[in-house]
């Protein structure tokens, strides 16, 4: 089943980096979600799917991978560009 190996983002609630500097290794869908005909929620037999491993960096994620034969791919964090602005530039 494959992977995925990504950096956790920053929250849209907060302004810090806290926790962003976490590795997942989370796994693919490997079946499809239906309708429960029921409830009407959505569910599937896909177990793996719901499993998320948290690695302090991106090598002991790829390590676990290759030590378990789960075909991974790493998904580049993209690189934030900052504008530096000072307080005064609000007023101008």
């Amino acid at each position: 089943m494959p992977a995925r190996i990504y950096q956790t983002p920053k929250s849209a609630m907060q302004s810090g980096k806290a926790k962003t500097d976490t590795w997942v290794l989370e796994f693919a869908q490997s079946e499809a979600r239906k309708a429960d005909p029921l409830m009407g929620w959505t569910g599937s037999g896909d177990t793996q799917a719901q499993v998320k491993l948290n690695f302090p960096t991106k090598d002991a994620a790829k390590a676990y991978a290759e030590k378990y034969g789960i075909p991974a791919r790493v998904h580049a964090t993209p690189t934030k560009a900052r504008k530096l602005q000072a307080y005064a530039d609000n007023f101008r």
